[in-house]
């Protein structure tokens, strides 16, 4: 289950090591913190606003209320309740999914409340041929978060696959975000996938095999009490707590993952 590099080229690789370098953070408009304080959101969800910064993490790839934008395995909604209510007016939300039962939650969510969730459009992803498929050349944004990890698990390696086909749905200039649970270039004896986390040359180097550019990074999702050595991987921290009760008070003090925060561009 190693997930496999694809740096081969020396400009790649060049990329990956030389830009280091933190965006400088970009403010939330009103918008944007209004739907982060939406009265729709869940508490439970609220809760986790001081480790996903989701009004930062939105603002700093661009999201705008007017645009298509695509959720790549928006799982149980949480990024969904956030960009439902702002793009609700005058934008386009895609909960993208590779079937039914990973549209449950957003299916929920729904039929709940349509009148903030009800507008959003199904497609299938990873699929390069569904008839539900996002358009190509329609998104103005796609965000995932937490998912590369992912798309390296079953019998087939769907990495590659995945930002192919989120690169084929975006504009020319359009903008794909990626939150990922960050490992160390220098880490030692941890795999990528298996353990949850990723390399940030990995992602790199998936997202410009595609055929994007790097635009950037932000250190608002990174947690450095994160050690990323855990017997259960990423999954050890909260709010999954792995390990049950097995130092939990530990794992409850360095809270969620380090997470890197990836911009990148579609060239026009």
């Amino acid at each position: 289950m190693r997930h496999p590099l694809y740096a081969t080229s020396a400009a790649i690789v060049g990329l990956a090591l030389s830009v280091g370098a933190y965006a400088a953070a970009v403010a939330p408009g009103p918008a944007l913190i209004a739907a982060v304080k939406a009265p729709s959101r869940t508490a439970a969800n609220r809760a986790r606003d001081r480790y996903r910064h989701p009004a930062e993490t939105l603002a700093f790839f661009g999201v705008r209320p007017t645009d298509t934008v695509v959720e790549i395995w928006p799982s149980g909604g949480w990024y969904t309740e956030v960009l439902a209510p702002y793009l609700h007016k005058s934008g386009t939300l895609y909960a993208a999914a590779p079937s039914e039962t990973a549209r449950k939650g957003v299916q929920q969510l729904m039929t709940a409340n349509p009148a903030i969730y009800g507008k959003i459009k199904f497609a299938s992803f990873p699929s390069i041929d569904a008839a539900d498929r996002v358009p190509a050349g329609t998104a103005d944004v796609v965000v995932t978060f937490r998912n590369v990890h992912n798309w390296s698990f079953g019998a087939t390696d769907q990495t590659q696959a995945a930002f192919d086909q989120m690169f084929a749905m975006l504009k020319p200039g359009g903008t794909l975000g990626v939150v990922e649970h960050h490992l160390p270039e220098n880490a030692k004896g941890i795999d990528e996938a298996k353990s949850g986390y990723m390399k940030r040359s990995s992602v790199l180097a998936h997202a410009t095999r595609a055929g994007f550019k790097f635009a950037g990074e932000s250190a608002v999702n990174a947690n450095p009490k994160d050690t990323h050595d855990y017997p259960k991987g990423v999954w050890t921290l909260p709010p999954n707590y792995a390990a049950k009760d097995a130092d939990r008070t530990r794992y409850a003090a360095i809270g969620e993952s380090d997470r890197m925060t990836l911009k990148f561009v579609k060239p026009r």
